[in-house]
């Protein structure tokens, strides 16, 4: 399993950082590791062959801004993920990275399109009986970034998303998109297998077993049949 945890600029100018990766990293060595998996983490893509990404079983991506993936790379992790041989685990701002990628956004669901909040929340456990989600009950709490998207697939089956009432729209940038407020979902295009968590901001979460149970449900799901 490949751990990509590439800060890189946006198109427009620098990315900011993110202090939890080194955190993060570590979280999903572990669960790799409980997995099956050997993790290697990654943090500058061109280190990464398109042969090795293509021979992965799993890459977790937790990236924000344009990931400097070359051509090939990006045939390699299109196609690979197409075929199912290669399975895509989601986190936080990846789906903030490769705006100009237009596959990308395909496999990841859907696009980052903004964050007008971080606060406190309740989430709905919209299916409860997927591995990532079953042991959380039919309603969580939680503080996290709360994130809007994009372009949500329309296949994507969504797993949590936030409750009504938690947020205040009259804040700068506040709005309900058309996708409403998805925070995590599943992919499944044929063979093709993608879990996504939109949560994952704050250091404290990787040092919640809920959380953590969590992705560890997402990635036990994208290793079936793999």
């Amino acid at each position: 399993m490949l751990i990509v945890t590439q800060v890189a600029p946006y198109a427009d100018g620098p990315a900011g950082v993110h202090g939890v990766l080194d955190q993060a990293a570590t979280g999903l060595r572990e669960l790799a590791t409980m997995h099956g998996l050997a993790p290697t983490v990654v943090t500058d893509v061109g280190d990464v062959s398109p042969d090795r990404l293509e021979a992965a079983r799993v890459v977790a991506l937790f990236t924000i801004g344009e990931t400097p993936w070359s051509a090939r790379q990006k045939a390699a992790l299109h196609q690979s993920w197409q075929r199912g041989q290669l399975r895509i685990l989601g986190v936080h701002s990846a789906t903030d990275a490769n705006h100009g990628w237009p596959e990308y956004g395909s496999m990841l669901g859907a696009r980052f399109d903004g964050h007008p909040w971080t606060q406190d929340f309740a989430v709905d456990v919209v299916d409860g009986d997927h591995p990532a989600t079953v042991h959380l009950g039919a309603r969580w709490q939680w503080r996290d970034e709360v994130y809007l998207f994009a372009e949500l697939r329309p296949d994507a089956s969504v797993l949590l998303r936030l409750a009504d009432d938690q947020v205040d729209l009259s804040v700068p940038g506040g709005r309900v998109p058309e996708c409403g407020f998805p925070l995590a979902w599943i992919v499944q295009d044929g063979p093709a297998r993608t879990f996504y968590s939109a949560l994952g901001h704050f250091p404290g979460a990787w040092e919640t077993p809920a959380y953590l149970q969590h992705l560890a449900g997402g990635l036990a799901w994208l290793t079936q049949s793999a």
